[in-house]
């Protein structure tokens, strides 16, 4: 029994240094500046969500179209590189970022305080805003009107942070966390939940694609806080981030962004932010 004691007691202590040392050894992967890597490579590896319309989405066909697509293809092409797009789980994008097998965010990723503490991001190329997607038949036209109701919202996106952090503007009764925003849809078009927070970007593309539009209700409120896209990467990449901000304001100069936003959004003017 004693020796059982000792080799477990050895086991939770070597288990706890290999912990510490992966630890310290992705901490430091993550402070690298790993341009000369990228560079050498040729292409740029890009994390996305390809459910998320309009910014990255798959065609019937297969074929990976979205604003965020084209931006990012045109910023590439600025640094002399390929645009390599890997879908990942949302949920986990941080963590793919951190450990190395991504290089960059780049899908409709928005800019919090939260997310500062874990990745750098590149100057903001497009205004959204959280906005609450109901049934029109629910009779719902407000956001305190969800109390005690169930929402929806897609794992790890800007609406779960919102909502996690807005008791005082929204009280439902429960919160429901999804893979992708279509599953969302789905159980909002059940019954099973009566609201989704979501992007307005990807509202209201999605909804003005769906056969029953005007069944649906898009509700703003003044106390969400408009927020901004912007590209996330490893807060060592130093150089990276130089270089996609200074590709941003060529695209911005050149009317390259102007034409990618008017492809996708119309004149619709509340996303046609300038680059900060």
């Amino acid at each position: 029994m004693k020796w059982f004691k000792r080799i477990l007691l050895l086991g939770l202590v070597l288990s706890c240094f290999l912990t510490t040392a992966c630890s310290n050894l992705t901490k430091e992967a993550n402070q690298k500046d790993t341009w000369a890597k990228i560079k050498k490579r040729g292409s740029l590896v890009i994390g996305l969500d390809d459910t998320f319309v309009p910014m990255d989405f798959r065609q019937k066909d297969g074929q990976l179209v979205g604003y965020d697509v084209d931006l990012a293809k045109a910023v590439c092409k600025k640094l002399g590189l390929k645009a390599d797009f890997q879908t990942i789980d949302w949920s986990m994008k941080e963590t793919e970022l951190r450990n190395g097998t991504i290089d960059v965010l780049w899908n409709g990723y928005s800019v919090t305080s939260q997310r500062k503490k874990k990745v750098a991001f590149s100057r903001s190329y497009l205004r959204n805003r959280q906005v609450l997607v109901v049934k029109k038949s629910s009779g719902i036209k407000s956001f305190a009107q969800m109390k005690g109701q169930a929402i929806g919202a897609q794992s790890g996106s800007t609406a779960q942070i919102w909502l996690d952090g807005s008791q005082k503007v929204i009280k439902p009764k429960s919160k429901v966390l999804y893979d992708t925003i279509p599953s969302a849809f789905l159980d909002l078009n059940a019954g099973r939940i009566k609201g989704i927070l979501l992007d307005e970007t990807y509202a209201e593309y999605y909804i003005k694609h769906e056969a029953d539009s005007k069944s649906y209700q898009v509700i703003l409120n003044k106390e969400v806080p408009e927020d901004l896209f912007a590209v996330g990467m490893r807060k060592g990449d130093k150089n990276l981030k130089k270089k996609i901000n200074q590709a941003l304001a060529e695209l911005q100069a050149d009317g390259t962004l102007a034409k990618i936003n008017q492809k996708w959004f119309g004149q619709k003017s509340n996303y046609l932010g300038k680059v900060d």
